[in-house]
């Protein structure tokens, strides 16, 4: 199967997938963490025409997200700004994909009218093996719900709350952001292998897969993205 993880640096989710056979690529502005051959650094939409048959997408959420909300009344600017980010959003949701999972923070009611789609289920990570809580929202298309694999919920709230709740009380810093916006192992690898377990992938990736950064840019081209 050929997978899209957009808006991904860490490699994380793309990883999951590689490791399951599947020819996945991940695209952000900036490079990857993991330095891998299989990252494309610029813009995921121009991407978007190149026959895959899954995306998952990570847009930025910093004008979407409920958190932010009360900036707008403070903040006008952010207004234009929170158009962009609704329209982005809609775009990786209208990409001519048949499997379509977009992963985000709870959004607030403006992003909610703006993006125009509701999201299909909330997800924890104490659903995936992690003694954490961080909300996240999945909108699907053409894929089923993500089947939780763990209940720790108890146990993670009987934590600290600087533990259970990790980033939310992660240290100000230049990488609070990148830790705030990390996909938890547990729900990576659940998203391979629920979603990847419809294919039966060859033993190796064809020869027609992109095998290198070069060959993936020729092919962008062909398709005129």
């Amino acid at each position: 199967m050929k997978v899209l993880i957009a808006c991904e640096y860490s490699g994380r989710v793309r990883r999951a997938f590689r490791d399951l056979g599947h020819d996945a690529w991940s695209c952000d502005l900036l490079p990857s963490d993991d330095d891998s051959p299989h990252h494309i650094q610029g813009d995921a939409l121009g991407l978007l025409g190149s026959g895959w048959d899954l995306m998952i997408a990570h847009p930025p959420c910093t004008y979407l997200a409920l958190s932010g909300v009360r900036w707008l009344h403070t903040r006008p600017e952010r207004w234009a700004k929170l158009n962009a980010g609704a329209a982005f959003f809609r775009a990786l949701w209208n990409a001519p994909i048949p499997r379509v999972c977009i992963e985000n923070p709870i959004p607030h009611k403006y992003a909610r009218e703006k993006i125009g789609v509701a999201y299909a289920q909330k997800i924890q990570p104490y659903h995936f093996g992690h003694l954490e809580s961080k909300a996240t929202c999945l909108w699907l298309r053409g894929l089923p719900l993500l089947e939780a694999a763990t209940n720790y919920k108890a146990q993670t709230l009987a934590r600290p709350k600087k533990d259970a709740h990790r980033t939310h009380y992660a240290s100000p810093g230049a990488n609070r952001w990148k830790i705030r916006s990390e996909t938890y192992e547990g729900i990576a690898r659940a998203m391979a292998n629920q979603w990847g377990a419809d294919y039966a992938p060859p033993a190796s990736i064809p020869g027609d897969g992109f095998n290198n950064r070069r060959q993936f840019a020729q092919t962008r081209f062909r398709f005129g993205s």
